[in-house]
């Protein structure tokens, strides 16, 4: 494969405020809905136009969440943006604490919020991991499954994987309960290679139009799934059910790695996709980016 970063831009709202902690990325309405893992809005990126989308209500009366204010134990960390046929977007928090196990179907005009704690116990028993070590990151669609990718973290021993979920199921569950008889099968591993002694973990995945999956993913020094810590490398990797078939590298842009959090599909080419994907820059009062991909095989 081979990965060429065509344009760079920064996110920022109306307002001149920046998108924050971008996380995930999808096609909603006439643009993209961009995902902040630290605040209660997502953001409609549109042709000339960023504005908040509310998906979840203030968590204590706080709308951002930030260590230097003590209240990122407060966020809801959605992590996985999944477009849906119906035009909504699920989105899906990390699971990573008890307050990041909420998941949302936003629509234009519409938001349902469910907390489906039961369901992040089944992946988590699924995957072998106790709670503490969930850290989910990424989702599309596989047929009529939900794929739901655990990021990996080398430090703890754990492995980049993904579980396959009952979609139907979930959506029902969000209305009508209970979260505990929820699908939840299909585990697969996935080595992606390590860079600086770190190994790339997910962050994101999406379908491609001929049922294989490309995925992002970070190499982040860090002991655990809550805390940031420095990315030494960043890539996109190429998925055929169960077998890594590619992986190619991201150029780092003034020697910093990009952190990409977030892919969508944007078109596809003779040889090959064009992606909008979007970057963590790691600090608050800095804009998330937005980077343009073509990449070939």
């Amino acid at each position: 494969m081979r990965v060429r970063v065509e344009q760079v831009s920064s996110l920022t709202f109306d307002d001149g405020t920046p998108v924050r902690a971008a996380s995930a990325v999808a096609p909603f309405g006439d643009g993209w809905l961009v995902v902040q893992d630290d605040a209660t809005h997502a953001a409609w990126v549109r042709a000339g136009s960023v504005t908040p989308v509310r998906v979840v209500a203030p968590v204590d009366g706080v709308e951002v969440f930030s260590s230097a204010a003590g209240t990122k134990h407060l966020k809801p960390d959605f992590e996985a943006a999944c477009p849906l046929p119906s035009g909504g977007v699920l989105l899906l928090g990390s699971g990573s604490t008890a307050a990041r196990t909420r998941v949302a179907l936003v629509s234009p005009g519409e938001t349902v919020v469910a907390d489906l704690p039961a369901l992040y116990a089944a992946v988590a028993a699924r995957l072998g991991l106790t709670a503490d070590l969930l850290n989910l990151e990424g989702a599309c669609l596989v047929g009529d499954r939900l794929r739901w990718f655990q990021r990996g973290n080398s430090a703890a021993g754990v492995p980049s994987a993904s579980v396959d979920v009952d979609l139907a199921a979930l959506l029902r569950a969000m209305t009508d309960g209970p979260d505990d008889r929820i699908d939840v099968s299909g585990v697969r591993r996935y080595e992606l290679g390590t860079v600086g002694g770190v190994a790339l973990a997910v962050t994101d995945a999406v379908a491609l139009p001929d049922g294989k999956v490309l995925v992002s993913a970070a190499a982040e020094d860090t002991p655990n799934p809550v805390d940031d810590g420095p990315v030494v490398g960043a890539a996109l990797a190429l998925i055929d059910d169960r077998t890594v078939v590619a992986v190619a590298g991201l150029p780092a842009d003034g020697g910093v790695a990009p952190k990409v959090e977030g892919l969508a599909v944007r078109g596809t080419t003779p040889d090959g996709v064009r992606l909008l994907a979007v970057v963590d820059v790691d600090d608050p009062i800095v804009p998330s980016q937005a980077l343009e991909i073509t990449l070939e095989w």
